[in-house]
């Protein structure tokens, strides 16, 4: 059976708004491959990037039929509506991050912004349910899978169990922290850079996000401040 931290009805409120932006952001990105994809019909190949989509897909469409240029503007149209409510639904995610005091102590760890630190409290609330750091990572779907082969103990691929969701946006954040660790010299920067050339850039990510959700259980569970390290 699947384990579900219980939840108040202001942490079901707060998950609600994570699960509707969500969706809109599926749904962004369907629109602009859907952009791309009627563009490539007529010829017109955009790079595979939203940034450049959004710049110049009206303008490739100039000499495209009639009604196909009609029928671009209106996935513009519906680009930039979509682009308005998760926009509004991230300026009230951040709100509620500074209005929320457990939410405040996670944004001090590298890779945790406004947007992750509600979606953690939300979830789990104060992360007691969980007798560890490194339990609530394994309901992230973040440590890898044992497997035995000639009596050696050998790590797997991660399980991708728990709460795809929060494991998203972990990863996410960890992006964020890799691609600057080379200009930062403190001890975490230095493991990551370590890491990385041992095990490459995806594992990498992985261990960053592990690593932060054992560190979000300890601030939770214990009501700790984060103590940076040199």
């Amino acid at each position: 059976m699947r384990f579900v931290p219980v939840k108040s009805a202001e942490q079901q409120g707060l998950l609600a708004l994570h699960r509707v932006r969500q969706g809109w952001i599926e749904e962004r990105t369907a629109t602009i491959n859907r952009m791309r994809a009627l563009l490539t019909e007529f010829g017109v190949v955009l790079p595979n990037r939203a940034p450049h989509v959004r710049r110049n897909a009206l303008l490739a469409g100039e000499g495209l039929p009639a009604l196909a240029r009609r029928a671009l503007e209106d996935l513009r149209s519906q680009l930039a509506l979509l682009d308005e409510r998760i926009g509004a639904y991230d300026r009230e995610l951040e709100a509620q991050a500074q209005a929320s005091e457990p939410a405040q102590r996670l944004m001090k760890i590298r890779g945790i912004g406004p947007i992750t630190a509600v979606a953690i409290v939300a979830t789990v609330g104060n992360a007691r349910d969980f007798k560890s750091g490194r339990q609530f990572a394994a309901w992230l779907g973040l440590t890898p899978r044992q497997h035995s082969s000639g009596g050696r103990s050998r790590l797997g691929r991660i399980t991708r169990r728990g709460d795809a969701y929060l494991r998203c946006l972990l990863v996410q954040g960890a992006r964020s922290v890799l691609h600057t660790a080379m200009r930062h010299s403190d001890r975490m920067s230095r493991w990551i850079l370590n890491l990385q050339g041992r095990r490459g850039y995806h594992k990498t990510l992985v261990a960053i996000a592990a690593k932060n959700a054992r560190i979000a259980w300890a601030l939770l569970s214990k009501g700790q401040e984060l103590k940076m390290a040199a």
